[in-house]
């Protein structure tokens, strides 16, 4: 995970002057009608183009079709689109990964898990990269799908073992989601420097923790046992993993990710961004929640496993 979402490290969701590279860049300012109008005065034209240009303000507020433009709806619509692919194949990932399963072979598949993985890397890779140039929503529309099968596989492993603890992560994904988005829809919630800095230096703790404790599994050092090494030794702190404290640190983290994600969207709205620039707003988003999803399911797993 980057240290801010990488889906939003273009110029078209930080400089509204960089907005004007893009395709009719140049006519985003002119887009209200407001212009016009204050045009129309000046230059003293008659009752009749008067009348039209109320006419222009009566009418139904234009969308992001009408006017090329990137806004909140659209980019709404089209993540809901992209975890609609998503959910789909999160459902072929888990009845793959469970297809092995019988009486003589109780063992699940991993494959699924390994090719979602693997496929959605490199494929966020592609569109983050990609979009230097132009936001391709077929990269994006395949990078769901892989991730999907990313989540089903690793759900149904973690169900085979925890029955059970499939629902209680994605209804507490779906908690913190619901909760971040309201609060800053009401305004009470925003992102700021102080808090983007000290978002920035936790994620480097929390990956260097996160590589140390690979380091550590991968060479079957003692001090690393357990099914989540390092996060699965208990705290001085009434006996509870560290995997949990850190974890529950990190859902935190991740809620702010979203705050700055959604902060985004806002700013490139605000810059009259191209209306393509709103699968990258979904594709962030998507990124954000699925990180989310699994470190919930991260916590629940070793609370679960330590009893």
């Amino acid at each position: 995970m980057a240290l801010r979402n990488p889906a939003f490290d273009n110029p078209a969701f930080q400089d509204a002057k960089a907005v004007k590279s893009y395709p009719g860049g140049q006519n985003a300012a002119s887009l209200g009608g407001q212009t016009q109008f204050a045009t129309a005065q000046a230059a003293g034209t008659d009752a009749a183009a008067q009348a039209h240009l109320e006419g222009m303000y009566a009418a139904p507020a234009a969308g992001a079709i009408e006017t090329d433009r990137m806004s909140v709806e659209d980019t709404v619509w089209k993540t809901v689109g992209l975890f609609a692919v998503l959910l789909v194949t999160a459902v072929g990932g888990w009845l793959w990964t469970m297809a092995p399963v019988t009486p003589t072979n109780p063992s699940p598949t991993l494959v699924p898990w390994i090719v979602g993985l693997l496929g959605g890397f490199v494929l966020s890779l592609a569109v983050i990269f990609g979009s230097r140039k132009k936001v391709r929503p077929a990269l994006i529309f395949a990078y769901a799908a892989f991730e999907g099968l990313f989540v089903g596989g690793i759900s149904a492993f973690f169900e085979f073992i925890w029955p059970g603890i499939v629902v209680q992560a994605t209804l507490a994904t779906l908690v913190v989601v619901g909760v971040t988005l309201a609060l800053f829809a009401s305004g009470k919630i925003r992102a700021s420097k102080r808090a983007t800095k000290i978002f920035m230096i936790a994620m480097i703790g929390y990956l260097v923790f996160s590589l140390i404790n690979l380091g550590l599994m991968f060479f079957n050092v003692p001090i690393a046992g357990g099914a989540f090494g390092l996060a699965s030794q208990p705290s001085f702190l009434f006996g509870i993993p560290w995997g949990v404290l850190i974890g529950v640190f990190v859902v935190i983290m991740a809620a702010y990710s979203l705050v700055l994600d959604f902060d985004n969207i806002q700013q490139g709205v605000r810059n009259g961004a191209p209306r393509q620039f709103a699968w990258l707003g979904a594709f962030g988003i998507m990124v954000t929640v699925v990180w989310l999803y699994i470190e919930i399911l991260r916590i629940l797993a070793i609370a679960r496993g330590s009893n």
